[in-house]
């Protein structure tokens, strides 16, 4: 399989993209830390697939000059921070099931899965979700004031649903990318060691942010998770 020079390098330019407003967030980060402390990691981490995208919404509805925030903008916030624990998640297991494969014989490769792909969704869905409920306890427990133990119940319950949603559409489309378009542009299997799945990683966590809104706009609504 031989992908050609220029949709190596389109690919290349859309995650220095990525990487430099993630820079950028991380210094505004420093320069005006949020009130809610686990945010300083979230902004960033959703630069890496957003982009630019992310900066202006941030600028609009987040940072020092905003203004009154909607709900709509709110639930948004809500849902990047379940975007903040896949992203994060997303980087150390597939980089950890391309550098070390033999770790995705923990999660069913095969025993349950005969399809590689199918354990790394299984590792990222762990880890996504260990991480979501960390970064949910850090946003609801303070808030409220709770316990340990009743931190992290409030966090499970505000994560699992917020998390699922988002990696619904998010494999949909890496699904898609792994089965269809790859073998159809490319000739065969694109990995993890190329800058291509990550740039289709980037159109997959957009996908996930569109599957988790409304799910997320359920949760706030509820009051099982805090509005941002």
């Amino acid at each position: 399989m031989v992908i050609p020079n220029w949709v190596q390098l389109t690919y290349i330019g859309l995650l220095l993209l990525g990487l430099g407003s993630a820079l950028y967030m991380a210094w505004q980060m420093k320069r005006n830390p949020p009130k809610m402390a686990v945010m300083r990691f979230v902004w960033p981490l959703c630069a890496l697939f957003a982009g630019p995208l992310l900066i202006w919404f941030y600028k609009r509805y987040a940072g020092p000059d905003a203004g009154d925030v909607p709900f709509a903008a709110s639930v948004a916030k809500g849902t990047l921070h379940c975007g903040a624990g896949c992203s994060l998640a997303d980087l150390i297991c597939e980089n950890a099931a391309h550098y070390m494969p033999g770790v995705l014989a923990f999660f069913g490769l095969g025993r349950i899965f005969q399809t590689e792909i199918f354990a790394q969704w299984t590792m990222d869905y762990v880890f996504a979700l260990l991480i979501g409920i960390v970064f949910q306890y850090f946003a609801i427990a303070p808030m409220r004031d709770l316990s340990v133990g009743e931190g992290v119940k409030a966090a499970t319950k505000a994560d699992v649903l917020s998390l699922t949603s988002w990696q619904v559409g998010m494999y949909g489309f890496m699904g898609l990318a792994h089965f269809v378009l790859f073998p159809a542009f490319f000739g065969g299997k694109v990995d993890a060691g190329s800058p291509v799945f990550w740039a289709a990683m980037q159109i997959a966590m957009l996908a996930g942010f569109a599957t988790a809104y409304f799910p997320n706009w359920w949760l706030i609504r509820s009051g099982l998770k805090e509005e941002m």
